[in-house]
């Protein structure tokens, strides 16, 4: 088909002649005379004159080749050709290639190219296993989250009170049933129908409390579109780890013998960290049970991650005092920040301010005391190291900057008061802050962004101290000092000296010396742990 020309809807012959048949209305065809008139065939018709007499102006029509997709092409198309009724019949003009009229797409900036999100960057780094639909745990996660938001929804609701003996009797425990259609207290899901059942829940929503937890941020960490992340278990236990995507909780499947040892001391924990703020002990918020018809109970805890930080943790250590099996099994090209190290892993001594090293030794001493009037022992310190004047940390653009602690000189900030000690910044051209999503300056707390300087020391003389040889930590420095902050907290302790651990000892004692085994008496563990700790942070002269 022809291409067809734009025409003004006012086309007409100035002689009188209106326009003849044709396919097109800007096309004059014809076979024969019309009115006297000599015929023409393809004859492109005039315009009328406009008002001042002038006739129209050429215009510009853009095609496009259906053969050539994508190519724009512009032909000039030339005003009407004005033409009496006497002119001669014109040849037909030479039919272009066939072409259809395009109107060009409107001119859209060009979007800049994606970049990956720093969140999204950021959370594939971490380290776990995200949960999803089709996981081994998905199931297990939707019946935790239930119980979770059911629970601590049901406990907000009622009064702030306070706790009464019979708030702490291991009887005291909720059984609720969450069938999968709902009932009068539980909602629809579209898990499986289970049971579900809460420890003590008066006595944690005090600990929540007292620890700072609000009860809404609780819920959307767990409960939230965010799902959960599992970790690999790095012990021997065989207990299930997940942590949610701040990094603030975790949830660990325990033993129904570590369930009744945290009843059982719940009353004294409760008051041991109502004493001691800055207790280094694991913080619990909650103990529940899952059922599930067929299926074993799951009982969990959870708690709160010592290493939860705005800072990248580059090393972590677990940290009994014993050296007996005390080493990982992983070549040192593979270790990375994910990688749990252990005590004869430890190539560090960390110096402390003079302040910092004596609040941590009276607080170790006060915690290991509660521990061993409680039988607990095989508890570990877990170890979170970040470097400040790491070379490839350097290379990301992480600031290094110097911090001294301003003290009152008051012990009220460290057994039961409200104030905590703040770290004053001295800025070194930089920014003051090394990964801080505020605009707050990072505060300094026992065991956590604590400054430090990591000596890079000999793992041979670590080893003669686990060896059970008593001698000085003294060796001359194999390499220069770091600047790092320090995140720790005792955990696991949950463990008693009950028969198991007694037969252990009884075994492996005959293998290895007894002084090199973690299964020892809760008193000699106790002061064989503080002897430790001693020898891996040293005082500043």
């Amino acid at each position: 088909m022809p291409p067809r020309a734009a025409a003004s809807p006012l086309q007409g012959d100035c002689c009188g002649h209106g326009p003849g048949p044709g396919p097109g209305p800007g096309w004059r065809v014809g076979g024969g005379e019309l009115h006297g008139e000599a015929s023409c065939s393809y004859l492109p018709l005039r315009k009328r004159l406009s008002v001042d007499g002038k006739c129209p102006a050429p215009r510009i029509c853009i095609w496009e080749c259906d053969g050539e997709a994508g190519d724009i092409t512009c032909d000039i198309v030339a005003a009407p050709l004005r033409r009496s009724c006497s002119a001669r019949a014109m040849p037909p003009p030479p039919a272009p290639p066939f072409r259809r009229m395009m109107t060009p797409p409107p001119s859209r900036p060009r979007p800049p190219p994606q970049r990956v999100p720093e969140e999204a960057a950021a959370a594939a780094r971490r380290p776990g296993e995200t949960i999803c639909k089709g996981h081994r745990s998905y199931g297990l996660m939707l019946n935790l989250q239930l119980g979770i938001s059911y629970s601590v929804g049901k406990s907000s609701a009622l009064p702030f009170r306070k706790l009464s003996p019979s708030d702490f009797d291991p009887r005291e425990k909720v059984w609720t049933r969450f069938p999968p259609e709902g009932s009068k207290l539980t909602p629809p899901h579209h898990s499986v129908d289970f049971r579900w059942k809460d420890y003590c829940p008066a006595v944690f929503r005090h600990l929540r409390k007292l620890f700072g937890v609000d009860p809404a941020d609780y819920m959307l960490a767990i409960c939230g579109s965010n799902t959960l992340r599992e970790l690999a278990s790095p012990g021997k236990s065989g207990s299930c780890f997940f942590v949610t995507q701040d990094d603030r909780f975790m949830i660990k499947t325990v033993k129904k013998a570590e369930v009744k040892v945290l009843i059982r001391m719940l009353r004294s924990y409760y008051e041991h960290v109502c004493r001691y703020k800055s207790t280094l002990l694991t913080r619990f918020y909650g103990t529940h049970c899952i059922k599930q018809a067929g299926c074993p109970k799951v009982r969990f805890i959870i708690m709160g991650n010592f290493c939860c930080s705005e800072y990248k943790i580059h090393r972590r250590f677990d940290l009994k005092g014993s050296s007996h099996g005390r080493t990982i099994d992983k070549a040192e090209q593979k270790i990375d920040e994910t990688t749990t190290l252990k005590d004869l892993d430890l190539d560090y001594a960390f110096h402390l301010q003079k302040f910092w090293y004596e609040e941590l030794m009276k607080q170790i001493q006060m915690d290991c005391a509660f521990l061993e009037t409680q039988g607990i022992m095989d508890y570990s310190l877990l170890l979170g190291v970040h470097f400040r004047n790491d070379f490839l940390m350097s290379k990301m653009g992480v600031p290094q900057f110097n911090g001294l602690p301003k003290s009152t000189g008051k012990r009220k900030s460290f057994e039961g008061g409200d104030d905590v000690c703040e770290l004053c910044f001295m800025e070194s051209g930089c920014k003051e802050r090394d990964f801080i999503v505020d605009s707050r300056k990072p505060l300094v707390q026992l065991g956590k962004n604590m400054p430090a300087q990591a000596e890079h020391r000999s793992k041979r003389v670590l080893d003669k101290f686990l060896l059970n040889e008593r001698h000085l930590f003294i060796t001359t420095p194999s390499g220069g000092s770091r600047d790092v902050y320090l995140f720790f907290g005792i955990i696991d302790i949950l463990q008693d000296y009950d028969i198991t651990k007694k037969l252990e000892h009884a075994y492996k004692s005959f293998q290895v010396n007894p002084g090199c085994i973690s299964a020892v008496d809760p008193k000699l563990y106790s002061r064989r742990f503080q002897d430790f700790i001693r020898r891996v942070f040293i005082r500043e002269q």
